[in-house]
């Protein structure tokens, strides 16, 4: 893991190159107002204010030189990560103000995920210091959680199974004092009959399991935290293609973003008492794999007629909400990388928001909005949940027709969800197609950062 602390500091007046941030709209002022030799140094670097590109402005001697840094008007938290990535070792500060949440695109853009590289690429920290100290905790908490979800994503499933994210959750729970249960085996098929039924055609050592971590004081707000932890997504005997199955490392995506959610709650010691929540699976194929045409008894007491083996995580995710609801939280969250129908809809960079509740999806939408982690509400049509009969159940999983695919998944998680308790549904890409600053291509948080602005304001003393 990244090193996040040692490269954000107080500013105490300690040597820096200073950067000055010129949005493209102020370039022109501001070169007027610059000595012959910058605006040289700026002709000959062609740099003209566009955001995250970058000049060098020469000083009196060969080493000093400051930095001119092209940002979009309005900032926000991946201004200075290109800065970050391009610019050599050393400290640097701003030359006006202060970072702000643009550290963490400072921090970020440092990170790298070189678990599978026989020589990791070598480079200089490069230091930011801050006139804002009281931030910097947080800074580097919420890099440290966001780190954590690609770290965990981008790991190959023949690295990363239900038993070894069951010992990434333990790392965590042991960091902050949360005690962790994890059921299994003839438990777990007896308590979690989807749960064991997804995952009953993987190998011994990649059986199902169901990990629970409870954290906090039992007399504050309980908040149940739940992720879909599908290690590896064959499709099942509905076996998924060649190029849809290439990614599928990712659909334990939703358990990551649980587990790094988590990790915030506790490092931040928010006044709740958490319970977190990840069926983790593998999505095989065996004689003993589940079929389409079964009918799945379930926590609940509802049973399930399978219409797909490859709409296993919303079955997962059915038992560990019913779960959670028992214990009668104030909220429930759930991260899942559940239907391919919510990209289709909304693209990669948009996790898909569902709610029951309509003060928690305006608390959810408002945080994301604040720090821009963007997020879109989509309805839970009620009138959709027919398309969800069955004619020997009480429900099917995967409805045919592939109309409003990502609607009928989220209506499905409901039927687990207790009327009365408020919950919302995030489905999340937890990936990034294309790089981009801060961000490179592989596993990314999405929707992270808009739950813990939400709880954090709920909560916090």
């Amino acid at each position: 893991m990244t090193d996040f602390a040692s490269l954000i500091v107080a500013d105490r007046g300690q040597a820096a190159r200073s950067i000055t941030l010129v949005p493209r709209t102020g370039f022109a002022d501001w070169l007027k107002g610059q000595p012959p030799r910058a605006r040289a140094a700026v002709e000959a670097a062609r740099f003209e204010g566009k955001p995250d590109t970058l000049a060098i402005l020469p000083g009196d001697g060969a080493e000093e030189w400051n930095v001119v840094l092209g940002i979009e008007a309005a900032g926000g938290p991946w201004a200075l990560a290109s800065a970050a990535a391009k610019l050599p070792e050393g400290s640097y500060r701003l030359s006006e103000g202060a970072p702000g949440d643009g550290a963490l695109g400072w921090l970020l853009a440092q990170h790298r995920f070189d678990r599978y590289r026989e020589k990791p690429e070598a480079q200089g920290p490069r230091i930011l210091l801050t006139r804002e100290p009281a931030r910097i905790d947080e800074i580097v908490r919420l890099a440290d959680a966001t780190a954590l979800v690609r770290d965990l994503v981008d790991t190959g499933a023949g690295d990363l199974g239900p038993a070894e994210l069951a010992e990434a959750a333990k790392a965590v729970a042991d960091k902050y004092g949360g005690k962790i249960h994890v059921t299994q085996g003839d438990a777990l098929a007896q308590g979690f009959p989807m749960i064991h039924a997804v995952g009953r055609a993987a190998t011994k050592a990649r059986a199902p399991r169901l990990i629970e971590i409870e954290w906090g004081d039992p007399k504050h707000p309980r908040v149940a935290v739940v992720g879909k932890g599908v290690c590896f997504d064959s499709g099942g005997l509905d076996i998924k293609p060649a190029g849809g199955m290439l990614l599928m490392k990712k659909d334990m995506g939703g358990a990551a973003h649980a587990l790094a959610l988590a990790s915030l709650i506790m490092s931040a010691r928010l006044p709740v008492r958490l319970h977190l929540l990840i069926p983790a699976v593998e999505n095989a194929i065996s004689a003993d794999a589940f079929r389409p045409g079964d009918v799945l008894r379930t926590r609940k007491g509802l049973f399930v007629e399978i219409g797909n083996t490859d709409a296993e995580g919303r079955l997962v995710l059915g038992d560990a909400l019913a779960r959670a609801c028992e214990e009668q939280p104030v909220l429930v969250l759930d991260f899942a990388t559940l239907t391919g129908a919510a990209r289709v809809a909304l693209g990669p960079d948009l996790p898909a928001l569902f709610a029951n509740d309509e003060t928690l999806a305006a608390d959810i939408a408002a945080a994301a909005e604040a720090i821009a982690d963007p997020l879109w509400r989509l309805p839970l049509w009620q009138p959709y949940t027919e398309m969800l009969k069955s004619d020997v159940a009480d429900v099917n999983n995967a409805p045919g027709g592939g109309f409003a695919g990502t609607i009928t998944a989220a209506l499905f998680l409901e039927r687990f969800v207790s009327p009365s308790t408020p919950w919302a549904h995030l489905d999340t890409f937890a990936w990034r197609p294309a790089a981009k600053p801060g961000r490179p291509k592989g596993g990314d948080a999405l929707g992270l950062r808009a739950a813990w602005e939400m709880l954090s304001r709920r909560f916090a003393d």
